[in-house]
């Protein structure tokens, strides 16, 4: 399940990477939604099993969020899609590091907790 919610990520974001301005925040809106999904299932997860790093973890996924929100506005208000397509490659970092970090070692805590499903 997280390889599909992460799978899922990675596609979006570099549909809104290709996508040409008039079409970047759909593509963008189309992301965040998933993104907002995606993190919603992890913090369930963890406050499921009662994960310790689980407030920190989660303070990272709004914090992206409020970045991409604050970003869209920028865009929509102020045409700024060089920062858009700025966040967008610099999300690609950030969540690779993410996966490598956070999302591992809550993958094999909810190994060792019986939640299977979400692996």
């Amino acid at each position: 399940m997280t390889d599909a919610l992460h799978a899922g990520f990675v596609e979006l974001l570099d549909a809104a990477a290709s996508a040409p301005d008039e079409t970047f925040v759909a593509a963008l809106d189309v992301w965040a939604a998933h993104t907002q999904q995606h993190f919603a299932q992890e913090e369930s997860w963890m406050e499921a099993m009662a994960f310790g790093p689980r407030h920190c973890h989660a303070g990272q996924h709004r914090h992206v969020l409020q970045v991409v929100d604050e970003v869209r506005r920028q865009i929509v208000d102020e045409g700024r899609f060089d920062t858009g397509r700025q966040l967008v490659g610099e999300l690609r970092d950030w969540f690779a590091w993410h996966v490598k970090t956070m999302d591992s070692l809550m993958v094999e805590s909810l190994r060792e907790c019986g939640i299977a499903q979400a692996v």
